[in-house]
């Protein structure tokens, strides 16, 4: 239970451009060799924006997964599934809505930025201002304990983390508890025991993070505890009650390398991106047009490789004899912009190519994307039922 468990969402916004693969999908790929990797569509998220228009959530979500899956995210390795599908997010996010307090949902800085920059949309609604808690929800339904997060989205993490802990010092404390975490700590043995007090009292008397890493680490790797005694004992570590909800943890990952057409972020609503499933003609069609650098009036014009959108894609997808070549001939005047953007054309449709074949594939067996969404949905709702066994009970609403 407490092995590394990933756990990543994305918003269901239809066919997936350069910039997710290479900002997201490229990452999750290498994540499901390392961890235990679970993937959503995250269409309740949709709604906290779109709520007024959710007619192309369904098919934006089908045709997401057929991306991730033609880009190499496996199913075998990674457990996919849709976030509506598993009711107990909802069931877990009510239930915490009842102990969070309001201030800290709009301290989120995104619940500002946001209403400022979508100012078309009236965004004064309850799911709006609760999707960090929602967010939160959905990873501590399955005690994920692994979040890939860009820096952005770190005050998200940590409030997930603020709830956790505010939940478990609430609701972990049972009859008996300081008896039976005594009673946990002498089945793990002479030396071990002795080891965990003395990385407990270090932590609680010097904030000590690196003995309380190592008294988890301990805890870890003993096989002969029982999950109940395993929970209290980690709750016992930072002086709370029964560790209910597991506090996740930021998996830094690095912006998208991937820029847009026109230099700036790659992003649909500037209109500026190559999607993953985009027809080869319509790729070279648009690369040829990108705008270069301004200098280059004419063709006998020399230029300066950095002020050139082109050049940010030689970055992604040539090596560096093609660069060389770029840098001394754009700026002799040596070769034209034309020239220029043909290995970029090149790199990208080589890259493009057997993701769009094995989307195609995909396309024509709707019913196989259907059968893995619906196999991860079973696992999913396995794991989220387990923690919601645990909350309800510590809640007071077992009704055994």
């Amino acid at each position: 239970m407490y092995a590394d468990r990933v756990l990543s969402g994305m918003r269901p916004t239809g066919s997936l451009h350069l910039g997710h693969y290479h900002g997201v999908l490229k990452n999750w790929i290498s994540l499901q060799h390392e961890y235990e990797c679970l993937f959503f569509a995250a269409d309740w998220h949709a709604l906290t924006t779109h709520y007024d228009s959710p007619g192309d959530i369904e098919a934006n979500v089908w045709q997401m997964v057929i991306d991730w899956l033609a880009a190499g995210v496996d199913p075998s390795k990674a457990t996919l599934f849709i976030q509506s599908r598993v009711i107990e997010h909802a069931e877990l996010h009510l239930l915490m809505s009842m102990m969070t307090p309001l201030g800290w949902l709009e301290r989120v800085p995104t619940y500002k930025d946001q209403q400022e920059k979508l100012t078309e949309k009236d965004l004064s609604t309850y799911g709006f201002l609760g999707y960090p808690l929602l967010m939160s929800a959905d990873i501590l339904i399955y005690r994920a304990n692994r979040v890939p997060v860009g820096e952005d989205q770190v005050p998200h993490l940590e409030f997930a983390r603020e709830i956790a802990r505010r939940f478990n010092h609430m609701y972990g404390k049972e009859p008996g508890y300081e008896e039976k975490a005594l009673a946990a700590v002498k089945k793990l043995g002479g030396k071990k025991a002795k080891l965990y007090q003395e990385l407990r009292t270090r932590f609680q008397q010097a904030g000590d993070e690196a003995a309380l890493e190592s008294a988890k680490a301990l805890l870890g790797e003993t096989q002969n505890l029982s999950l109940g005694d395993k929970e209290r004992l980690y709750g016992y570590l930072e002086g709370g009650g029964k560790m209910i909800l597991t506090e996740p943890q930021a998996l830094l990952t690095e912006a998208s390398k991937m820029p847009g057409l026109d230099g700036q972020k790659m992003s649909k609503s500037y209109g500026n991106t190559i999607a993953l499933r985009e027809e080869p003609d319509s790729v070279t069609k648009k690369i040829r047009t990108m705008p270069t650098d301004p200098a280059r009036v004419r063709r006998t014009d020399p230029g300066t490789p950095e002020k050139c959108p082109v050049w940010q894609f030689h970055q992604v997808y040539s090596n560096d004899e093609v660069k060389a070549w770029v840098r001394a001939g754009c700026t002799s005047a040596g070769i034209g912009c034309i020239e220029c953007k043909q290995p970029v054309i090149e790199g990208v449709l080589k890259e493009l190519a057997p993701i769009q074949e094995r989307a195609r594939a995909l396309t024509e067996d709707p019913d196989t994307v259907k059968n893995i969404i619906a196999d991860g949905c079973d696992k999913a709702r396995e794991l989220a039922r387990e923690t919601m066994r645990d909350v309800r009970e510590s809640m007071g609403l077992s009704f055994g």
